[in-house]
């Protein structure tokens, strides 16, 4: 797939930082950085995101400014349609045209410091166009906790807020006219693989199987660098949510808000999600996945 370059862009794959990234540690050894303020072309889609994920042996799990679509970050929250201006990076898909650059890129803003320890981070945020008007604002906050030797859990909660005076639509391409299951947007994961990954569900396989699906759980195996087997295990669903997957074109798996249809947060509501990934050595049948997640407490 060729994939358009905006202006400036280069491959070097690099990226710089003005605010100081947060460091996630499980037993001492550091799985997540958090990249808060990345210093990015706008048209890369400026937001906080984790990078490099490790597993406990080490093998890196995530990828970020890779060649075929530079801003996959990582880890992060990004929405391509928030009210009209795009907070995903890359080309916007408009109606009866298709991908198009355009100059209607935001920025997701880290605005403060919450907590800061060894397991947990949290912050404050800002979804903004580009004009710098606040489009949500948000609380974020980020765990990391050992389940296994060869697995621990990233929780990621977040919590979106509309201003007082307006709703706040959540698009997608797909809900702008682009067909193929095209309906990404939400808590997305670039991962790494060294060939294809492979995806699968309590009960289907295959990204043709389990795109658009709304299964409890959904697990992602592949190769990282250096040869390294690894499984990630995705849970979180919120209500009209679906998992939006690649593993074809790109390994990568997306909670996605706006799959079919937009999603609304109300003037002065919130909206509430709570994501978990299991990030594991090795490659996980369905029954470990099974009772990796059966074992996790509920959530609230």
């Amino acid at each position: 797939m060729t994939v358009a370059r905006p202006p400036g862009h280069t491959d070097s794959g690099s990226t710089t930082a003005t605010g100081q990234p947060a460091r996630l540690l499980v037993d001492g050894r550091e799985v997540a950085r958090y990249v808060l303020d990345p210093a990015l072309d706008l048209r890369h889609g400026p937001r906080p995101y984790l990078h490099p994920v490790r597993t406990i042996g080490g093998t890196v799990v995530t990828d970020a400014l890779p060649a075929d679509h530079v801003w996959h970050l990582g880890a992060s929250l990004a929405v391509q349609d928030v009210n009209g201006a795009n907070l995903w990076g890359g080309r916007t898909y408009v109606r009866d045209v298709g991908y198009t650059w355009r100059d209607d890129h935001g920025v997701i803003a880290h605005t403060g410091d919450v907590e800061r320890a060894a397991d947990r981070y949290a912050h404050d945020l800002r979804w903004r166009d580009r004009a710098g008007r606040t489009l949500l604002t948000e609380r974020r906050s980020l765990s990391a906790s050992e389940v296994a030797p060869d697995a621990w859990r990233l929780d990621l909660d977040s919590a979106l807020t509309a201003p007082t005076d307006r709703e706040v639509r959540l698009g997608s391409p797909a809900t702008n006219g682009r067909p193929g299951g095209a309906g990404y947007g939400g808590f997305f994961w670039r991962a790494v693989a060294d060939g294809e990954a492979m995806v699968f569900t309590a009960d289907a396989a295959g990204e043709e199987a389990v795109n658009g699906s709304a299964a409890p759980w959904l697990a992602l195996a592949g190769v990282g660098p250096g040869g390294g087997a690894y499984t990630l295990v995705f849970a979180g669903l919120g209500r009209g949510d679906r998992w939006f997957v690649r593993t074809a074109m790109y390994p990568g798996v997306c909670v996605a808000f706006a799959f079919d249809r937009p999603a609304v947060v109300p003037a002065g509501e919130t909206r509430h999600g709570r994501y978990r990934v299991w990030v594991a050595d090795g490659t996980l049948d369905r029954d470990r996945v099974a009772a990796l997640v059966a074992a996790a407490p509920a959530t609230h």
